[in-house]
């Protein structure tokens, strides 16, 4: 891939508003190692390496399992992640894209409080919004050290 533009460099007023949302997001209720989760299950979903590789290397620094990482894309089946966990990941995969059916309200409503299912909303749209700026103007993916981003 040749190479793009900086947007770090070049976009940051354009960006402001989604740091600005980031440091919202740090003081949720919603446990940071789910919030880790939902940035990777969506990146899954978008195709986004790198921050693939920002949010698993942050998520282990949370202390998260490799065994429970590896099983993000199948955590339907997988037997190690709570009720509230899987409500939040079902959440997340529905407000991706776009069809949150009452059911799937209904099941996360039971996990979460209103403000809870507000930042759960809030962070799977920033870092969809993220995989899609990362894929138009890519960093080299594997980059990534934990903090580097504040």
């Amino acid at each position: 891939m040749k190479n793009r533009l900086n947007l770090a460099e070049k976009g940051q007023e354009a960006i402001k508003p989604l740091h600005q949302m980031g440091n919202h997001l740090k003081k949720s209720t919603v446990e940071k190692n789910l919030l880790e989760m939902i940035k990777i299950r969506v990146s899954q979903i978008s195709g986004c390496a790198y921050c693939l590789d920002m949010h698993w290397k942050d998520a282990r620094a949370l202390g998260e399992t490799e065994q429970r990482l590896y099983g993000l894309s199948a955590w339907h089946e997988a037997p190690y992640y709570s009720e509230r966990e899987k409500a939040g990941l079902q959440w997340a995969e529905a407000v991706k894209v776009g069809k949150v059916s009452d059911d799937v309200y209904a099941e996360a409503a039971k996990h979460f409080s209103e403000a809870e299912l507000i930042d759960l909303t809030m962070a799977t749209c920033l870092i969809d919004t993220w995989n899609k700026v990362n894929i138009a103007f890519p960093k080299l993916a594997g980059t990534y050290v934990v903090g580097q981003w504040g």
